[in-house]
């Protein structure tokens, strides 16, 4: 059962000898300047407009929630879909109380003006 794994062994240890090696390459061989400009944080080739500690609003976060709420539930459709015609009346019952608070859930968010900008 053990010599089922052996090529995934070995590739693994390929792997982490390959990445080793190029590291300590870099390491001995690789230039080894500092200066200031080197130090600053890099933005898409431009200087900084705003600071990286500075808030974000909460609406990014709430459509950030949205999205991951409704990208989940999207993903439970695609087994059910695919088994509706077995399921029945039980299948739509059950993706009925599973779809109900999620579509209660985003008019409420809708109506509370969540998802405009």
């Amino acid at each position: 059962m053990l010599a089922d794994f052996t090529g995934i062994l070995v590739i693994l240890i390929v792997g982490i000898v390959l990445v080793c090696g190029m590291l300590g390459v870099h390491l001995l061989l690789g230039p080894r300047r500092e200066f200031s400009e080197k130090q600053e944080p890099f933005e898409c080739g431009e200087k900084q407009i705003v600071s990286p500690r500075q808030r974000y609003a909460v609406k990014f976060y709430m459509v950030a929630i949205l999205f991951v709420i409704f990208d989940v539930e999207a993903i439970f459709f695609y087994p059910w879909a695919a088994v509706f015609a077995e399921l029945s009346w039980f299948g739509y019952w059950a993706i009925l109380v599973f779809t109900l608070p999620l579509a209660v859930g985003l008019l409420y968010e809708w109506l509370k003006g969540g998802l405009e900008w």
